[in-house]
């Protein structure tokens, strides 16, 4: 019988009949060894479930010692988020090309999860936000993010307005398309894009990057990971804020943004040969001849 990890929950991509063979196979090979298998309702529905137990989120969260997720880097941020108040540790089965955060090959999934699941891993915790959104006195929206927060402009294309605070102190007035804040998960992905820097994933900081800012000086930062961040929209005729880029709320005047990080964090399994450079290289063909 296992003794690392008991009950293991298998959550697939959405709506993804990819997913659906390699999930069986899984399920049929943690079944033979021992192990307990979770799956959620939605998986179930369209893979089937075999001798899995269903159980939702919540049960997830409570019941299961590990989560592996197959899918793809998105798939990863939304079973992250869900999670979140857990400390459940993720491992990620890309179903295509090598992931930022799904790293296991489903070509050598087997092998690969036999050897993690018997204590040969790498362990990895990663900063988590608390992201808030107020009017005056009112709390609107309580959520999660892992990569990113991302205030932007909305459908009408026109420059939006804010004031950005750190740890109660005015950093800026800043008239752009709108503002990144980023953990170092996501220092790769929309921050990179508007120009931040890349922030090794254990790193204790947090990227700030503005989007198309209507300034030449405006320039990326990094600051303490631990330092609260407030968004203050003054001016905008359409807004809103995004969460890993799957949640978004509305903004009108007046509403801020209050990011800071999660007292839990989100625990990843890598592989023992999980190289992060190597990962960078081949997403980012460094070193590549032109």
């Amino acid at each position: 019988m296992p003794t690392l990890f008991k009950t293991i929950a298998l959550v697939g991509k959405y709506e993804s009949a990819v997913a659906c063979g390699s999930l069986t196979r899984l399920n049929a090979w943690l079944t033979r060894s021992g192990y307990e298998v979770l799956v959620m309702p939605e998986t179930v529905g369209l893979c089937g479930a075999g001798s899995a137990r269903l159980a939702s989120f919540e049960e997830i969260g409570a019941q299961a010692d590990l989560v592996i997720v197959l899918g793809g880097d998105g798939t990863m941020l939304h079973m992250a988020r869900q999670i979140a108040n857990y400390q459940v540790p993720l491992i990620g089965v890309n179903q295509g090309r090598l992931g930022f955060l799904a790293d296991v090959s489903v070509d050598t999934m087997i092998q690969t999860l036999q050897e993690m699941l018997a204590g040969a891993h790498q362990i990895e915790e990663r900063i988590l936000f608390d992201c808030r959104v107020e009017d005056s006195d009112t709390q609107l929206l309580a959520t999660h993010a892992f990569n990113d927060v991302v205030v932007s402009k909305g459908d009408m294309g026109r420059l939006i307005e804010f004031e950005v605070y750190i740890e109660g102190q005015f950093v800026y007035s800043q008239r752009a398309d709108g503002l990144v804040v980023a953990t170092p998960t996501g220092s790769t992905a929309y921050a990179l894009s508007a120009g931040g820097p890349i922030l090794h994933p254990t790193l204790e900081a947090v990227v700030l990057a503005p989007i198309c800012p209507h300034t030449l000086s405006a320039r990326p930062i990094a600051v303490n990971s631990h330092f609260e961040i407030e968004i203050n929209l003054i001016q905008a005729a359409d807004a809103r804020v995004h969460f890993d880029g799957q949640d978004h709320f509305d903004l009108s005047v007046g509403q801020r943004v209050i990011v800071r990080r999660a007292v839990n964090t989100v625990r990843l399994l890598h592989p023992v040969n999980h190289n992060y450079y190597d990962t960078l290289r081949q997403k980012l063909h460094w070193g590549e001849k032109l």
